[in-house]
């Protein structure tokens, strides 16, 4: 009986080393097409930042369900379309509230949509994912925004970051210095203000006053002062168009239409810009007062760097006509508006993944979250 062997087998042995380099290599080959995305998954909307394109994603945080069927019937700009139009069979929800998950399986549908669209149906490998969080929330809060995540399709585990300190990466703000540097995020749901130095926060304070509070108050002063019931959608708008922290010298005035609140015919009144900045008064006195406990917080010596560099404002929030001086005009301390403050916080998550060495230590995890690290006022 003759044996043959392979002619290979006898020449080139078997190396343990070498497949592991071999593999090494393959994994190294995967990452190189894997994606790398940053996301602000904010309670007004949902900003996507992907590796070398910039913000390739920024749609509203809304999702249309089905009553009878409890099925997904559109997400996004399409879903924001229906808000206030909507039939009784179908329901228009934002399962974000106040920077924070209120309903788990809608909110992984809506990533899960975002991310398919962002990276397309067909991909090599699951993206790496650095998504922004309140700096308050609990470990409960923090783990169900990581586990949507990751049942979404993102790579495990998901990355989380404070919201300060990804907004003040994405303003472009020198956090790595041994000086205080001071982020102010208005946000949809939450105000976030932190001084910030080496990387990580020294003291923030969060309060659940923003762009949305901002917008109730208008609607609530409108229905007040005129007897006018108007929605979300043209409350934002009055905001956009006239608003501002500080009465304006030229008085703009528009026309606002709505419902009737003593007949229930439609109506249409004049609302002024005073009037829009007396509505806006009270919730501002909150983002104010949460600046100033920040302030009152921060040891001396990163105090008088944040007197020499200011704060900086970002966020959609920032956008309001004249915030920037009334914070100025009410701590004292020189405040200006970052570019494009609305994009900062997912600019600043998808530059985090990048140098996550860096920034590891000042990220929360499973065992040490936010609320336990000693970064609230």
């Amino acid at each position: 009986m003759v044996f043959q062997t392979c002619p290979l087998a006898c020449r080139v042995p078997y190396n343990p080393g070498s497949a592991r380099r071999s593999r090494h290599g393959a994994r190294q080959e995967r990452l190189v097409f894997t994606k790398w995305i940053g996301i602000d998954l904010g309670t007004a909307n949902c900003l996507v930042y992907v590796k070398g394109k910039g913000i390739v994603l920024n749609e509203p945080s809304v999702v249309a369900l089905s009553v009878n069927d409890n099925r997904i019937v559109a997400i996004g700009n399409e879903a924001r379309n229906m808000l206030g139009r909507t039939p009784g069979t179908i329901q228009v929800v934002r399962p974000m509230r106040d920077g924070v998950i209120a309903d788990y399986m809608i909110t992984e549908a809506m990533l899960r949509y975002f991310m398919q669209k962002v990276t397309g149906g067909f991909r090599l490998s699951k993206p790496q994912v650095m998504i922004c969080v309140p700096a308050g929330v609990t470990s409960v809060e923090q783990w169900a925004v990581r586990d949507a995540a990751e049942q979404a399709g993102a790579r495990k585990p998901a990355h989380l970051i404070p919201e300060p300190l990804a907004a003040a990466i994405g303003a472009r703000i020198p956090i790595g210095s041994p000086a205080g540097n001071m982020v102010v995020d208005i946000g949809g749901g939450t105000t976030e203000a932190a001084v910030i130095s080496m990387y990580g926060i020294v003291v923030s304070q969060s309060v659940r006053v923003a762009g949305n509070k901002l917008d109730d108050a208008i609607a609530a002063y409108i229905k007040r002062k005129h007897n006018l019931v108007i929605g979300s959608r043209t409350a934002e708008e009055v905001k956009v168009t006239i608003g501002s922290a500080l009465p304006l010298h030229d008085n703009p005035a528009m026309e606002v239409r709505g419902r009737d609140q003593l007949t229930g015919l439609p109506k249409t009144v004049v609302v002024h810009s005073w009037e829009v900045t007396q509505a806006l008064a009270e919730p501002l006195s909150q983002i104010v007062a949460a600046v100033r406990s920040v302030l009152e917080a921060t040891p001396p010596e990163l105090a008088s760097d944040v007197i020499d560099r200011g704060m900086v404002l970002t966020g959609g929030g920032a956008l309001l006509r004249n915030i920037d001086r009334l914070l100025a005009q009410e701590t004292g301390v020189p405040c200006h508006v970052a570019h494009e403050p609305e994009k900062c916080v997912a600019i600043g998550a998808g530059l985090a993944l990048e140098h996550l060495d860096v920034l590891r230590r000042s990220l929360p995890t499973d065992d040490e979250p936010l609320a336990a690290m000693g970064v609230t006022a």
